[in-house]
Order: structure tokens, then sequence, then C-alpha cells
């Protein structure tokens, strides 16, 4: 638990540096701010005490003009304050959110064994935003509720000493009762993020069961079940706010007491002055002193409240860190980022060398010592029993996972040197159920490659047999489908996906048991689709069906993730 604690605490001081740098131009226009306040209270002090003690010769109009103006200023610089914080919390959670997505997509489904995916949603989405306060505000508070009291301070010091020592010494007090009330805070806040995660994950879960929870008449239990999640999220939240008041509420304490003790000392002050019969000129000098330290204290305050509102967003960065550092870290290459690989005119060729894996020590070793070589341009077929390591070697070349043991070779390039970039364009992919998404057809279809022209679009739909159930769509290409594929069968998903492959035209073309879910009609249909794809490409097929052997190329069986026939040296 400590060990989690020094992580956390190492990742938001990590942020905090980074941050800090953009937060320094708030921090700047803060302290303008203020001392534009200061500006503003002085004026305001000198047209009561003129009010309330006049004196002759005494002229306010300069006052009034002064405050307009420095009212003006003041906005202005309010303004600028303002978009520099939004910049600076967009430019936050635009890293931040590319981090965890680089984290996701480098764990791979992997990942997915360790984190529920409504937990990583709520992670990528949720938890990031609630960063945005820690950026825009809660840094530039961390620094101006030392250093805007501070100018306040002297600035009170060069008017009234007395005062300024009085508004110190209740300053001083304030962060004993916010350490008090932020750590309580800070709990809440993790407390409250995990049972929104639990609502999310719970929530997605049901949403994708509706059919299940439907036929299996358990509607009514699983939404009182949602119910007590949300009502959980409630209680917490409201728990955050509670506590939030409570910081407010010490500030206000304070400020009340350096309130009452310079209003008493002044107003002493003045009463001995009256009863001395001091000059006009005087006691309208006093008054204007006496009401601008008065005045002050609020503006002194000001940045303490700040900090106190802020560190709800505190609070939240504690809760964030926690999830963020569970995440695994991208690993580090051990050649130069920027190579990129040079397939074109020869392919890609892959070889395996003595490659070991394992998912869960429990269960034992995934793959052992699996070795094989694919040349540039020619075909490899996985086969044996589900579990024997098929889907396994495929994520490997997709980069989701890495060898325990042993290497992997793209043209003798090993293939942890190669950037996830370069490796994405090398590489086409078609799984069991191809993954589409709410749109048209075409959409889906230039996901592959947004910047193709029409002619090639049109090529891909030819040769992916495509045009052959579009045309009876009510819109063509243009008709819009569900998420997941919905309203198209499984060979027309199928389909989408191997034009995607097409219009990609990638060197390497990965196949993990693309028919699985057909019909023998259907499938030997698509089958002939991904010969065409096939050709001209290196091509790694994982798959037990037996119109497989429309396919060329040597075989490699496994079992209990073993080569125990076809090649098994590099």
């Amino acid at each position: 638990m400590s060990d989690d604690k020094t992580v956390m605490k190492a990742w938001t001081r990590a942020q905090s540096r980074l941050g800090r740098r953009q937060a320094m131009p708030i921090v700047c226009l803060g302290l303008v701010s203020s001392m534009l306040g200061a500006g503003q209270v002085w004026c305001v002090a000198n047209v009561l005490g003129h009010v309330l003690a006049p004196s002759p010769g005494g002229s306010v109009a300069w006052s009034l003009v002064a405050l307009v103006v420095l009212a003006v200023l003041r906005a202005g610089c309010q303004a600028m304050s303002d978009m520099a914080a939004a910049r600076a919390g967009m430019g936050a959670r635009r890293r931040l959110r590319g981090d965890v997505l680089s984290a996701i997509l480098h764990g791979g489904p992997a990942l997915l064994r360790q984190h529920h995916s409504g937990a990583l949603t709520a992670l990528a989405v949720d938890r990031i935003e609630a960063l945005d306060g820690f950026f825009a505000r809660w840094l530039p508070a961390s620094i101006l509720w030392v250093a805007a009291p501070f100018v306040l301070g002297v600035i009170a010091a060069f008017v009234q000493p007395g005062s300024a020592l009085i508004m110190a010494l209740c300053g001083i007090a304030v962060p004993f009762g916010q350490a008090l009330f932020g750590i309580g805070a800070a709990v809440a806040s993790r407390n409250q993020f995990l049972a929104m995660q639990r609502l999310q994950a719970r929530f997605l879960d049901r949403v994708r069961g509706i059919a299940t929870i439907v036929l299996a008449g358990r509607t009514e239990d699983e939404a009182r079940r949602l119910a007590i999640s949300a009502d959980d999220l409630r209680r917490r939240t409201m728990k955050v706010l509670r506590v939030a008041f409570l910081s407010s509420a010490s500030i206000d304490c304070a400020m009340v007491v350096a309130l009452v003790l310079i209003a008493l000392r002044n107003g002493a002050t003045l009463l001995a002055l009256h009863q001395a019969g001091a000059p006009a000129t005087q006691m309208t000098e006093t008054a204007v002193r006496a009401l601008f330290v008065v005045l002050l204290v609020p503006e002194f305050f000001a940045p303490f409240r700040g900090l106190a509102l802020a560190y709800q967003d505190r609070a939240h960065a504690s809760g964030a860190a926690a999830a963020m550092v569970a995440l695994p870290a991208p690993q580090e290459v051990r050649a130069a980022q920027d190579r990129v690989l040079d397939v074109a005119g020869h392919g890609v060729g892959v070889r395996f060398e003595h490659v070991d894996f394992m998912w869960d020590a429990a269960r034992g070793p995934t793959l052992r010592d699996i070795s094989f070589n694919v040349p540039a341009g020619q075909t490899l077929i996985l086969t044996g029993a589900s579990g024997s390591g098929k889907s396994t070697i495929i994520e490997m070349l997709l980069g989701f996972i890495t060898p325990a043991r042993g290497r992997i070779l793209f043209n003798d390039t090993d293939m942890t040197t190669i950037p996830p970039q370069a490796l994405s364009a090398m590489i086409s992919w078609i799984g069991q159920k191809p993954v589409l998404f709410a749109g048209t057809l075409r959409e889906n279809i230039l996901f592959a490659r947004p910047d193709a022209d029409e002619a090639s679009v049109q090529a891909a739909i030819h040769a992916a047999s495509v045009d052959r159930f579009a045309g009876d769509l009510p819109q063509g290409l243009e008709t819009r489908i569900g998420e997941g594929g919905f309203g198209l069968s499984g060979g027309q998903a199928q389909r989408i996906a191997i034009a995607r492959a097409f219009l990609k035209d990638a060197p390497l073309l990965l196949l993990d048991e693309p028919t699985s879910h057909l019909d023998p009609a259907t499938e030997a249909d698509v089958f002939d689709c991904l010969r065409r794809l096939a050709q001209g490409r290196t091509v790694i097929l994982a798959s037990h069906s037996a119109s497989v052997g429309m396919f060329t190329g040597q075989r490699v069986e496994l079992d209990h993730g073993q080569v125990i026939s076809g090649e098994t040296a590099a």
C-alpha cells in the first residue's frame, strides 16, 4: 500500500512539473489582478473616507475615474487568465488522453484481463476530463495562495503595519484547516471515482447483455442493482461536497476573525482621534487608511478561497493517479525509434526465433520455443485445436503482446525496434468478427485509409464482392449500419473488413479464424475473396476450417503452444 501511495505521489509530482510551465502566465496575471484589486480598494476607501469624515478641499472625482479604469483593466486581466487556464487544461488533457490511449493500445487484449472496459472508458473520458481543473485551477492556485497574499500584505504593511500583522497571522491559520479537510476530500474523491467506475462497468455490461437479461426475466433485479449503484455514487458525491463546504468554512472563519480584529483596532483609533479633537484632514486620512485595510481583507483571503475551490481538483488528480499508474507503461524499444522498415519492392518476411510466452503463470506457458520462417510474399497456415496458441501468435504480430523469450523479425529487423506507426502501416488484420462502427458502409471501408480516392474505394469494393449486396441496400454504400455491424449478416460484415484490407494495401496480411462463424457456402465465398487479397502479400492464416485448403503454402501445426509438425526452424 505504501508503495502504491509513493507511486501515486510521484505521478502527481511529475504532472505538476509538466503543468507548472503552462501555469506561470496564469500566476502572473493573477498577481497583476490582485494588485489592481488593491488599487480598486484604495479608490473605494478614499471615496468612503471623504464621505464619512469630510474635510475641506477634499475631492473624490479622481478616485471614481481611477476605480472605473482599474475595473476595466482587472476584467481584461481576468479574461486573459481564464483563456490561459483553458489552454493549459486542454493541452494537459490532450497529452494525458494520448498517454492513456497509447497505454491501452500497447496493452491490447491482455489489458482487459486486468481492467474492465468500462473502467478504461471512465479513465480515458471522465477522469481525464476531471483533471482539467488540476492544471487550469489547482496549479496556479497552489502558487497564488502564497504569492498574492504576500504582495497584498506588503501593501497593507505600508499603510497599517499592525493590521497587516493581523491578516498575516489569520492567513497562516488557514493552511492547517485546509490540510485537515483536504485529506478527507482526497479520500472521498477516490471513493467517488471508484463508485463511478463500478456503475459504468455494470451499466456497460448490462447494455451489452440486454437480450440475455430480458430472456432470463431478470430486468427488475438488474434495474434494482443499477439503482443501488447509482445511489452509492450519489452518497459519495454528496460526501465530497460536504468536505468541500467545510474546507471553505475554515477560510470564512479566519477572514471573519481578521475583519473583526482589524475593525475593532481601527474603530478604537478613530474614536480616540475624535475624542482628542483631531483636525478634519487627519480624521479623513485615518478613515481612508482604516477603510482600506478593512476592505483589503476579502481581497487578501481571495487566493485562499481559490485554493480551497481548487483543492477538489487536486483530489481528482489523486484519484486519477491510482488508475493511471496501474496502466502498463509503453515498452522502451532497444533501438532508434525513428527507424522505418523499407518494404518497397520486396514485401515483408516474418521469422519467429525460439519464442516463449505466458498469459498466466498458474496456467503454464502459452507458447514454448516457437520458431518458423515466412519468406516475403509466401503464406503460412497455422493449424491446431482451440487453445493451441494460434491467436496468441497473431496478437504478437499485431504488437499487443511481446515474447517472454526469443524474438520476432520482420525482414531481419527486430519487431521491437519498429515504431508502432510503421508497424501498423505494414499490417492488415481480419479476425473472427470484424469491428464495424455505427455509420455508413463507405465510412467503415474508408476507416482503413480516409484519404483514399473514389477509384481505389470502388476497386476495393469490387475485389471484396461488397458490390454484390450493397446495390440491394436502400442507399447503397451510404446505408447506415448500427454499432458492431447491426443490420448486416456475418458474411456481409466480413466482406466490409476484406474491403478495408484491400483499400489499405498492406504487405502483411494476418487472418485469425476469419470464417469461424459462417455457413459453408458463405465461408467458401469469403475464402475466395481472401485468396485474391493474399496475392502478392505475406500471409499468416490461423484456422482449423476445412476450406483453408484453398490456400497454398507451408503449414505449422500447434498443440498446447508447441510446434508438432511443419517447419520448426528459422
